[in-house]
């Protein structure tokens, strides 16, 4: 199991919420900086995906620091997003930004097990989640979770990194992503293995078709993976029967 500090004996959810503790104070900024602002398209992108569904009531898995619901709100217009994240720190930077943004009425952030939800059975209209499953201690658990709490008829959207296949490209992504990537970390973060945990633990993950098979045991039905940018992101939409 890919872990962020491997020199301790904690669980990897444990290593998680310490990593996101940590770089917290710069992680908006890090994201922006590390995919070169690509990720403002990434979201909008996954959320366009759920506008003929019109979803009222959505969870975001993962949430951080609140963006994946803040463009769900944008161009879904729903009545609520409820947000869970294993991380206080994160979620502090969060709830500042909806109030900075006049949200706070409409995403509500709090703390939660993505693997152990506190809802009910059939609640969301949505569920969403953005880079936040390959962090999951147990995958399928964590996907089978997020189905049960997702209403018949509605719709799950992961998006998540993924590996290139174009030669050239491959090549440039992951000389980018193992030296330049935890370098800048470090430096603007001051933890290293948080950044040098993110290509470790995309090289871990099972994308494409191996991703939903994973879906699709988990519940998931008319699943399909969209890829992004060369294949570094991908979409995956699935529906609960």
């Amino acid at each position: 199991m890919v872990v962020p500090y491997k020199e301790k004996d904690s669980s990897k959810r444990e290593q998680i919420a310490e990593m996101f503790d940590n770089v917290s104070p710069k992680y908006d900024f890090l994201n922006h900086l590390l995919s070169g602002g690509i990720d403002f398209w990434w979201r909008k992108k996954a959320i366009s995906m759920l506008r003929d569904q019109k979803p009222q009531l959505i969870l975001d898995i993962a949430t951080g620091t609140g963006d994946l619901a803040v463009e769900a709100v944008k161009q879904l217009k729903p009545e609520k997003v409820i947000g869970v994240d294993i991380s206080e720190g994160m979620l502090s930077f969060g709830r500042e930004k909806m109030k900075k943004l006049g949200l706070e009425k409409t995403i509500e952030l709090q703390m939660g097990d993505s693997e152990k939800l506190l809802f009910n059975n059939n609640t969301f209209d949505a569920v969403i989640v953005s880079f936040g499953v390959r962090n999951f201690e147990n995958l399928e658990k964590g996907l089978t979770d997020m189905c049960r709490v997702t209403k018949s008829g509605g719709t799950c959207m992961v998006m998540e990194f993924s590996k290139p296949k174009t030669p050239i490209i491959k090549q440039l992504y992951w000389f980018y992503n193992a030296t330049i990537v935890p370098m800048i970390g470090k430096l603007v973060s001051n933890d290293s293995s948080a950044y040098s945990y993110l290509p470790e633990s995309v090289m871990a993950f099972p994308e494409g078709n191996d991703f939903l098979k994973i879906f699709e045991k988990a519940g998931f039905r008319q699943t399909k993976c969209i890829p992004l940018t060369f294949g570094v992101c991908s979409i995956y939409i699935g529906k609960k029967p």
